[in-house]
């Protein structure tokens, strides 16, 4: 009983073959514009490293930046009819009134503002007009708009006219893929109806990708379901994914982090990842990311869905170093990237970067470290001292307590990595190059609740955030976990003073090993 696990980055596709805790081989390959290809070559050369008969396979797991990218780079965006339920109120900043324009006007720029929308205790501030739906509706057919995204004023509290608008506008308008903000984001109005607009924009995106993934598996003769990771570190079934590609925002760090973990055995710590390029640098708890307190950006769009706690440094194997005629030295943020191999010292070029630093200190045995041997002493001094200095600062930006935690290592440029961060041990695990893979590849299941819940006709706080458990565990069980290795991992709860009927907030999250991974 074998799986594998893929994580699909904008450089290089990740695989790793795995059996029970164990994994049985790993290997690198180039991602390819098509996606298909560059899977294929992973999956081919994993396959054959391992030894391993295809049909032996029983589960893929996938991790993949490509809708991170989209939004970064602005590119496969589909046009969006933006629908805002709140009139009169919230009239004076309209939808994506904070989006970058270039983004702005990838998604069309087809925004509309309709009666309707709850005040914070639940009472309505409109009722919903289904003439002015009709009218959008009509307009969507004109201009040739196939996706929308329905957000109501707190719809987290109560969903009912979201639900409503979108039934309405598919009647006029079947075959619509139509997004409600309710399902990804939280209470805040504008960043909500940012992750909505967004998640909506991807959609054709996300058809495309997951169907070159299945591609992909029926290439290599792999007939096994496959999985997306999304960006809590458990996974969902790919017809979710074409539903809420969002979700995947960030998976990348996630997987590596949970790879981390799973690779050293150490739930609390702090995972620093660096690639060729950039560090991402992020903190465990109970084996899994931190979440983000407060907004997250992406591409420049404040967004409140779920996102892990990580932030990316200008420090990668491929960074520049550079030194001034003052003497003072440089590293990054620019770097050569995927061209190191062509590029640095070390590899036969003409570049410095920072991998040449670590060869020519004895600190790396990659290349050709007779091509760096005539480096100055005090150059190299004071880029592995800048080099030190970056990764400290970007350490303890993550710490929350000054009790000494560990700090894992992981990514092909964690051979930048000191032995100690300041005070703090750096751990560098066996397979540190494929942790992304490897966090892909032991993905868990995962169930969630999170609504309002009213402490009236006996209920109590405790009976509700039972009640919530277990429907997180049921939906846990549906989605593929053993029932045996569920358990809890988040359970919150917040009063609501300003909602009638004693309200409050429950969120209850709980995680289980996928069926038949041998776990």
């Amino acid at each position: 009983m074998f799986r594998v696990g893929i994580d699909v980055g904008g450089t290089n596709t990740d695989a790793v073959i795995m059996s029970g805790r164990t994994v049985v081989a790993g290997v690198k390959a180039a991602t390819t514009e098509d996606v298909m290809s560059g899977v294929v070559e992973a999956l081919e050369n994993v396959l054959a490293k391992a030894g391993i008969a295809r049909e032996k396979i029983t589960h893929v797991m996938i991790g993949t930046t490509h809708f991170t990218n989209a939004v970064i780079e602005r590119k496969h965006i589909s046009p969006v009819a933006a629908i805002r339920l709140g009139l009169p109120a919230t009239a004076c900043l309209p939808p994506m009134v904070d989006w970058p324009a270039d983004l702005r006007a990838a998604t069309g720029m087809h925004t509309y503002m309709v009666r309707g929308g709850y005040e914070f205790d639940g009472r309505e501030i409109a009722a919903l007009d289904l003439d002015e739906l009709d009218r959008i509706a009509g307009d969507m057919k004109d201009k040739g708009l196939t996706a929308a995204a329905i957000t109501s004023v707190f719809s987290p509290i109560n969903s009912k006219m979201e639900q409503a608008a979108r039934d309405r506008l598919l009647q006029k308008c079947p075959g619509a893929k139509v997004v409600l903000s309710s399902d990804i984001g939280r209470i805040g109005l504008l960043e909500r109806e940012s992750a909505a607009i967004m998640n909506a924009s991807l959609l054709t995106l996300s058809a495309r990708i997951v169907k070159a993934f299945s591609e992909a598996l029926a290439a290599t003769g792999i007939a096994c379901p496959f999985f997306i990771t999304q960006n809590d570190g458990t996974l969902m079934a790919a017809e979710t994914v074409k539903r809420f590609p969002v979700l995947t925002f960030a998976s990348g760090p996630t997987n590596s982090m949970r790879g981390a973990a799973f690779l050293t055995g150490i739930r609390d710590g702090i995972v620093v990842d660096i690639g060729g390029t950039t560090t991402d640098i992020g903190a465990l708890q109970h084996g899994f990311p931190r979440q983000a307190a407060t907004v997250v950006d992406i591409g420049g769009v404040r967004t409140n869905f779920r996102m892990p706690d990580v932030f990316s440094i200008g420090l990668g194997g491929g960074s520049l170093v550079r030194q001034s005629d003052d003497g003072r030295v440089t590293v990054g943020p620019q770097s050569v990237g995927y061209r190191i191999s062509n590029e640095a010292l070390a590899f036969g070029g003409s570049v410095l970067t920072a991998t040449d630093i670590a060869v020519a200190r004895g600190e790396a045995s990659v290349g050709n470290r007779e091509a760096v041997a005539s480096l100055d002493t005090l150059l190299l001094d004071k880029a592995r001292a800048e080099m030190t200095a970056i990764l400290e600062r970007g350490v303890e930006r993550s710490r929350i307590s000054p009790v000494p935690i560990p700090v894992i290592a992981v990514g092909g440029g964690s051979i930048l990595m000191p032995s100690h961060i300041g005070d703090l041990q750096v751990v560098r695990p066996e397979n540190f190059a494929v942790a992304n893979a490897v966090g892909a590849a032991i993905a868990q299941v995962s169930g969630e609740v999170d609504r309002v819940f009213s402490l009236t006709n006996g209920l109590t706080r405790e009976i509700c955030l039972k009640q919530a458990e277990e429907e997180a565990r049921s939906k846990a069980i549906a989605a593929g976990a053993k029932p045996k290795t569920v358990e809890a991992i988040e359970r919150e709860d917040v009063p609501l003073a300003y909602l009638p009927g004693n309200a409050t907030r429950i969120h209850v999250k709980v995680v289980g090993e996928m069926a038949g991974t041998g776990f």
